[in-house]
């Protein structure tokens, strides 16, 4: 698995309009709608549901909101990049500016663990944050993002 599979690239925005991190999870919703052919509203229930849970702001600005979704047959990933962070109830109570969101199918599968560990060791590099932080093109990001595994091998 690499954060090629996982992503599209109408599934990575860069916003500046999201001020909260309830509309952040709708936007996702909208996101995984687009790119996915997910429903919105079901999508954002289930970011919502498991965030009532437990946080999945990890530190450093960053967040790994996921859920689980019927209609979803294999692990699927959303990013955003927020030109303005907002609270997310982070671990080390900093907001959050980078998002990657998954989304599993509802059956029991390795494969939500191992997407949430790629994505979380892809974002756990401080250098590549930055990178991240410093474009803000759509097109440039996902470049970015689906590239970095390939960096890491070479």
């Amino acid at each position: 698995m690499d954060l090629n599979t996982l992503l599209k690239p109408d599934a990575v925005k860069v916003l500046s309009s999201v001020t909260s991190k309830k509309r952040l999870l709708q936007t996702l919703g909208e996101v995984a709608h687009t790119a996915y052919g997910l429903d919105a509203s079901e999508t954002f229930a289930a970011l919502q549901k498991r965030e009532n849970l437990g946080r999945t702001g990890v530190g450093n600005g960053v967040a790994l909101p996921h859920a689980r979704l019927s209609p979803v047959a294999d692990m699927k990933g959303a990013f955003i990049l927020l030109e303005n962070p907002v609270d997310f109830g982070s671990v080390d109570n900093r907001p959050v500016d980078i998002v990657f969101s998954l989304f599993a199918p509802t059956s029991p599968c390795v494969d939500h663990l191992k997407a949430l560990a790629l994505v979380s060791r892809t974002l756990r590099d401080q250098a590549f944050r930055s990178t991240l932080r410093a474009n803000k093109d759509s097109s440039t990001l996902y470049e970015l993002l689906v590239g970095v595994q390939k960096m890491a091998v070479a």
